[in-house]
């Protein structure tokens, strides 16, 4: 009705085009029709582009990926067609992720932590006589809103051990799963799905020790866990500003007093105190301690054994291939897979020795003709221990 009014002004259908952005065509077909278009769905056309979109999807939601390296991709899976319309389509899709509202995402009690460093490149900290750069972990649990910070001067796998630890100890407790990006100490070899990712050996015996799950975060999406980079912003904007320490553990001290100070206040999203929160997290007890400093991985032979300190120490039979992690107390030697003991031998201090417990390999060997021996259990450097429960009392106490 527009059109044919303008039309009747004395507009000319270029100027009609012009100003409702349609084709001059298209202005002169509706200024005169006698009656309104009725408009009729018809089938897209196809394009050499649609075998292709739902790749270009997948890529694009991995990272944002140009439409040139998007053509380079398509072209090496067979693709003939030109730039531009895969440069429109990939436009159009990250439009589309632009678009997208963030919806906000609220944990269950007890479900999920999430962790993450951040480096301060603008101080340094006085350790051992040397100055070093400083690194500060941070956790925060999802549903209370509960954060720990720690600083340190490296970021290696056992320093995230121990920050672990010390957090758990805070908060009385660890949830059921913690979110991670692709931090090295982690994850070794990141791929698309978290299953088919390598994880890092020492860590994942860590986290199977307590049972908790780590959750890898796509690549490029830092919005997936929004809290603790929320925290890192915060620790830099509140905490850091005008810090004054004379030592590591002073920094700790004075970071320690500040946790206590803001998870005692209300927060901002939830409005309620994360120290009375935490009270409904319903975390996992600490029931036991993961001895770092003397705990070693090591991977089972296809003879069941695992070497430490130069001599050789059986394991059961199903352990083959597997890492277990490998304890030394009291003269004792244990080992355990995901939290549980599978084996213990007296410790050997001489050199090439093989500690065998014979029930080990009872797997391997009610397999096999009973005409055939096992010479792994002859000669005078094998040693038989067999397990007595009644003596690892002391020994799982202090673990």
């Amino acid at each position: 009705m527009d059109i044919r009014s303008d039309r009747q002004k004395g507009m000319s259908y270029t100027e009609i085009a012009r100003r409702y952005n349609i084709d001059p065509r298209t202005a002169k077909k509706y200024a005169q029709s006698d009656s309104r278009p009725e408009y009729v769905l018809s089938e897209p056309k196809a394009s050499k582009l649609d075998p292709y979109k739902e790749q270009i999807t997948v890529w694009l939601e991995e990272a944002p990926y140009s439409a040139a390296r998007i053509l380079e991709k398509i072209q090496e899976e067979g693709f003939d067609g030109g730039h531009s319309i895969v440069r429109e389509y990939v436009r159009n899709k990250k439009e589309q992720f632009e678009e997208k509202a963030t919806v906000r995402f609220e944990t269950m009690p007890g479900l999920q932590g999430q962790v993450d460093w951040a480096f301060f490149e603008d101080h340094l900290v006085l350790e051992d006589g040397k100055w070093k750069k400083l690194y500060c972990f941070l956790m925060v649990l999802g549903y209370s809103r509960m954060r720990y910070i720690e600083f340190v001067t490296d970021m290696s796998t056992n320093t995230l051990i121990r920050c672990h630890q010390n957090a758990f100890r805070y908060f009385g407790g660890y949830p059921e799963e913690i979110l991670y990006d692709n931090m090295k100490q982690v994850v070794i070899k990141r791929l698309l799905k978290q299953e088919d990712s390598t994880l890092n050996r020492q860590f994942e015996d860590f986290a199977g020790f307590y049972g908790f799950k780590p959750v890898l975060c796509r690549p490029y999406r830092g919005q997936t866990k929004g809290k603790v980079e929320r925290t890192v912003q915060f620790v830099r904007d509140n905490f850091m500003v005008g810090i004054k320490y004379t030592s590591l553990d002073d920094l700790n001290g004075q970071a320690l007093a500040w946790c206590n100070k803001v998870n005692g206040k209300v927060h901002g999203t939830t409005h309620e105190i994360p120290f009375e929160r935490l009270k409904k997290e319903g975390l996992n007890p600490l029931s036991r301690e993961y001895i770092i400093d003397r705990i070693n991985l090591r991977r089972v032979q296809k003879d069941c054994l695992i070497s430490y300190a130069g001599n050789q120490y059986s394991v059961p039979a199903e352990f083959v291939d597997k890492d277990v992690a490998v304890v030394a107390l009291d003269n004792m030697l244990a080992a355990y897979y995901a939290g549980k003991q599978i084996a213990i031998h007296r410790l050997s201090y001489q050199k090439k020795d093989m500690v065998v417990n014979a029930q080990h390999y009872r797997k391997m060997t009610v397999k096999q003709s009973f005409d055939i021996e096992n010479t792994l259990l002859d000669g005078g450097n094998t040693i038989d221990f067999p397990i007595r429960p009644h003596d690892l009392s002391r020994y799982d106490e202090v673990l």
